[in-house]
């Protein structure tokens, strides 16, 4: 299988825990959980931001399935949405990937990514370096965000099949 098309919470949440216990990202004694939520969008109210909610989105690379007709895409437009806080000892991420529909069927519905395991390490070392940048007072590691310029967007982006664009929080417009 040389590239995923299924989304797998579970795949997030072992790399997760491997950068986050085993390599020690956000070592400052908070117990951190990654969650996820299909609903949430990258709006924030005075009171969440009152409660230390915070948003970070993240564009990545991944591959799509079609539910219907089985037609497989990749793309380097994948949004990914991010809202974390730290409170009292315990750090919470609520994530949400953004689907894409099919060319083909256009029937509405949006499928979800699969990612590499790269792609995966990438987008989550991108969100630590901004936890601990807006929760813990850090610098931003340099290296992390230098490497999200260096894309290279190769076909046009249509943001009619995009999720994301529909609901105006894509990342098209970072090109």
């Amino acid at each position: 299988m040389s590239r995923s098309t299924v989304w797998t919470p579970g795949f997030w949440l072992d790399i997760f825990d491997e950068l986050l216990y085993d390599d020690n990202e956000l070592n400052y004694g908070d117990v951190w959980s990654l969650n996820f939520s299909y609903t949430q969008t990258d709006e924030v109210t005075k009171e969440q931001r009152k409660r230390g909610w915070k948003v970070y989105s993240h564009c990545a690379f991944g591959n799509f399935q079609c539910g219907a007709c089985r037609k497989t895409w990749p793309s380097a437009r994948v949004v990914l949405l991010f809202r974390y806080r730290v409170r009292n000892g315990r750090g919470t991420v609520i994530m949400r990937p953004f689907g894409q529909a099919c060319r083909r069927c256009q029937d509405g519905e949006f499928d979800l990514p699969g990612f590499s395991r790269k792609e995966v390490e990438h987008a989550l070392l991108r969100l630590f370096s901004k936890i601990r940048k807006n929760c813990y007072g850090e610098e931003e590691d340099d290296d992390v965000s230098s490497t999200s310029s260096v894309k290279v967007w190769t076909k046009p982006h249509e943001n009619t099949l995009c999720e994301a664009c529909q609901l105006g929080i894509c990342c098209q417009e970072d090109d």
